[in-house]
């Protein structure tokens, strides 16, 4: 029977899903350890371990403090991508295997001969200090247990390790322990520290309290319990904060499993073994503040590719007087499991509940769609007026006692401008709701903010204001303990603004710190991006780079740069009029020289140092 075209394309097609199916499998052995194979080897972190803003997609192998360990390609393969930088990964190196996937061997001190004088060589084509390259396929070959590098700290390490990474042919990173590395060793269960139990909707308590509850778990010898059974109303979700640790090892690292069940079976299954680097960055949903694991689901987060989640998963929910025993199982890439059970106790809504110290005057709390209202008693009465555009509505507290009330609105409903309660008249201060999915705008009389279709990670009740005037003003959105997915573009007028502009750009400043953002002035209109929440000032840089000799002779130019604001943008070195290649390590503050050929400096040396507010210092000197 002779095939149609299409139907050559149909079999074509579905052999290479086939192959692309086959190829994706986990393979246990295909790959080798890429340091030290054979010998018993620590991790300083694992894969899905929370750290600041993202998820670690990988594992950091322990070099002893020390950098030089040599680092062996893990497989049969050719360089797929190479990039020498002072952030991030560092030095880095990405190998192509025949299978499909990729390694990755990040913050590497130095690459093998061959590739540090392909990179140095392109480097000086190119007249850059930091290069990217995708080589051709084959162009670069490795064969397996080859060394590539020598392990070191180089980009954002916090000390000497070897990041290591496997990642699928669509660049999506896979727990590597799943590919068995025997030279690794972990018999011991996860830990709970602290399980949280969370209100999910406007009708929800904990012990009668629209509140998270964090509770920690008491050892049973054979795995852990909370101690009390615990009241519920309405819906509510469990949130984990946990670790494990690998046997011989005194640091923390995270596991993959989380499995709750009931006494009919599972409730909500979550496994962190594949990371959509489209996606990492969801996490901050996933979690809460960066350190319990959310367990139930949520409508807008984007981690589907991890496991199968249905509306109500994780949402637990009981008949009044009714009990509920539930098991935590915390499961680590070895199958050692630690479970925590605890009970649940169904309960109606109470109207007479003690919610703590009494305030003084009413406190405001945000809690997603939640506005959460507490205030003392008045002899005036407890009826609230919340008045949202032309209409008032009155309510009584969602619960009281003797010397507080609470009042809970749920702003979806609509966003109120004031509410009226009785003693004082309290300003929620909320602008407008940026809805999760959609490219809005919010604009004031000198505020306009633009939010992109995957800017915010859930629906975000905004609420931006300003303090101060001038060159002292700062624009505060909403707090720096939410979270954006992607930035934001920001227009801010800043009239009687009389800094120099050119040197003034915006700040991110909450917690302390100033963390330069840019922007570029129109007029007096600042316009830059942020993806952080929280306060943001305009600083002015008028001061430059520091530049300080350690060491100019023929061999070799060494120098400490440092700036005190900005931070360092670029920096270009020549001798005798030629471009000279310098590296950089930021920790340290140090560039130093890397020659092309072995031909000595001579003549005359200029280093300029440029900082991002356009500030360039010089230094000048000659080599006899």
């Amino acid at each position: 029977m002779k095939l149609s075209n299409l139907s050559y394309t149909i079999v074509f097609l579905g052999l290479i899903s086939c192959f692309q199916l086959i190829a994706q499998e986990v393979d246990k052995g295909y790959f080798k350890n890429p340091i030290r194979p054979g010998t018993r080897n620590y991790l300083s972190g694992n894969f899905a371990e929370l750290r600041p803003n993202h998820f670690h997609t990988g594992l950091d192998f322990k070099t002893g403090g020390q950098e030089g360990a040599p680092i062996l390609a893990a497989a049969d393969g050719w360089i797929h991508r190479i990039k020498i930088t002072s952030f991030g990964y560092g030095n880095v190196i990405y190998i192509k295997h025949p299978n499909g996937m990729y390694t990755l061997y990040g913050h590497l001190r130095n690459f093998n001969q061959e590739l540090s004088e392909y990179m140095r060589k392109k480097m000086y084509e190119a007249q850059v200090n930091e290069l990217e390259l995708y080589p051709e396929p084959g162009e670069l070959p490795v064969s397996q247990g080859q060394r590539i590098a020598d392990s070191g700290n180089t980009g954002g390490s916090g000390g000497p390790h070897l990041h290591f990474e496997i990642r699928d042919s669509l660049d999506r990173a896979i727990d590597p322990l799943l590919f068995d590395f025997p030279e690794i060793l972990d018999s011991t269960p996860p830990v709970p520290q602290s399980i949280a139990i969370v209100p999910l909707s406007i009708d929800s308590r904990v012990n009668g309290k629209f509140a998270r509850l964090e509770v920690t778990p008491v050892s049973t010898g054979s795995g852990y319990r909370l101690a009390e059974e615990i009241n519920i109303t309405g819906k509510v979700g469990i949130e984990v904060l946990s670790y494990d640790q690998l046997d011989g090892a005194s640091n923390r690292n995270g596991f993959p499993t989380f499995l709750l069940e009931d006494e009919q079976g599972t409730v909500f299954n979550l496994t962190v073994d594949k990371v959509d680097f489209n996606f990492s960055r969801q996490f901050l949903q996933h979690t809460y503040q960066n350190r319990y694991s959310r367990l139930y689901y949520q409508k807008n987060l984007k981690f589907e590719f991890l496991t199968q989640f249905s509306e109500n998963s994780g949402h637990l929910e009981l008949d009044p007087d009714v009990k509920k025993n539930f098991k935590l199982k915390l499961i680590d890439a070895y199958g050692n499991e630690q479970v925590v059970n605890f009970t649940l106790a169904g309960q109606d809504l109470e109207r007479n509940v003690n919610d703590g110290n009494a305030p003084t005057k009413a406190s405001l709390e945000y809690i997603n769609n939640i506005l959460k209202i507490k205030a003392p008693t008045s002899p005036n009465g407890a009826l609230a007026k919340f008045y949202v555009g032309a209409n008032a509505f009155e309510m009584l507290p969602a619960y009281e006692n003797a010397s507080s009330r609470t009042y809970l609105w749920d702003m979806h409903f609509g966003i109120p401008e004031e509410i009226d309660i009785c003693t004082e008249v309290v300003l929620p201060g909320i602008n407008t709701l940026i809805p999760a999915g959609k490219e809005i705008s919010y604009t004031d009389k000198n505020v306009q903010i633009n939010f992109q279709r995957e800017t915010v990670l859930d629906d975000l009740f905004l609420r931006v204001s300003t303090v101060g005037s001038g060159a002292t003003t700062k624009l505060i959105i909403n707090s720096r303990k939410e979270y954006l997915w992607n930035a934001m573009n920001i227009l801010w007028k800043v009239p009687g603004f009389t800094g120099n502009k050119d040197k003034s750009h915006a700040y991110y400043t909450s917690g302390g710190s100033k963390s330069f953002l840019g922007g570029t002035w129109k007029g007096d209109t600042l316009d830059f991006g942020s993806r952080y929440l929280g306060e943001i000032s305009i600083l002015q840089d008028n001061t430059k780079p520091t530049i300080k000799v350690v060491r100019v002779n023929p061999n070799e130019l060494r120098f400490v740069i440092r700036d005190d604001l900005s931070g360092i943008d670029g920096y270009e070195a020549y001798v005798n009029g030629k471009w000279v290649l310098m590296r950089y390590e930021h920790k340290q503050s140090v560039i130093w020289s890397e020659k092309l050929t072995n031909e000595p400096f001579k003549g005359e040396v200029l280093l300029k140092v440029t900082d991002k507010a356009g500030n360039t210092a010089e230094w000048k000197g000659t080599i006899g």
